[in-house]
This record gives structure tokens, C-alpha cells and sequence, in this order.
């Protein structure tokens, strides 16, 4: 069945289309992670917030994503990283024009 997974983490630095220029290679990395279906990038500047919400089709293929990408986020400096994973409802989902 297939899961959405939550993250987002304090981010200071930049936003919207610098953020999306440089972010390129990793976008297609994400891409290519085994049972990923999408994601939706967060941002918050206001609030100095990033993150996203993914759906995979597997917990487990988000599970595994998830602790690679928390790995990764405290590479490249980041701390107070925030995540949670959730199943899905498809048939209410659906209804409510879920885009899967």
C-alpha cells in the first residue's frame, strides 16, 4: 500500500526559483529511489522552513529513503530535521482528488 512520508527541517538560505535551479541533480536522484512515486517541495520563508511530502508505494521504500535522506540533510549541515510516515486511505483519497 502505498504511504506518504513528511519531512521538513529549519532552513536558512535560499528559496523558490534559485532553490529549484540548484536543486536540480538532487530532484533527479529522489527520482530515481526505489518505490518513490513523488514529491512536493515545502518551503516557508517566512518561517525559514523547508522540506517536502513524498508518497512512495511501500513504508518500507519510504522508510529506507527516509533514513538515507536524514543522513544526507545532516551532511549538508542541518539539524532539527522532522519526519513522519502515514498510510493511506486510497478510496477517500481518491474522492478528495488525490493526484495518484
Amino acid at each position: 500500500m502505498a504511504v506518504i512520508m513528511y519531512v521538513d527541517f529549519p532552513h536558512k538560505g535560499i528559496w523558490g526559483d534559485q532553490l529549484a535551479s540548484e536543486m536540480s541533480e538532487l530532484i533527479e536522484s529522489i527520482t530515481k529511489e526505489p518505490g518513490f512515486i513523488w514529491k512536493f517541495w515545502t518551503e516557508n520563508k517566512e518561517t525559514e522552513e523547508a522540506g517536502g511530502v513524498y508518497m512512495f508505494e511501500t513504508r518500507e521504500s519510504a522508510e529506507n529513503y527516509l533514513d538515507m535522506h536524514t543522513k544526507r540533510l545532516e551532511r549538508f549541515g542541518y539539524s532539527g530535521i522532522r519526519s513522519r510516515v502515514f498510510g493511506l486511505n486510497e478510496k477517500l483519497s481518491k474522492m478528495g482528488k488525490a493526484p495518484f
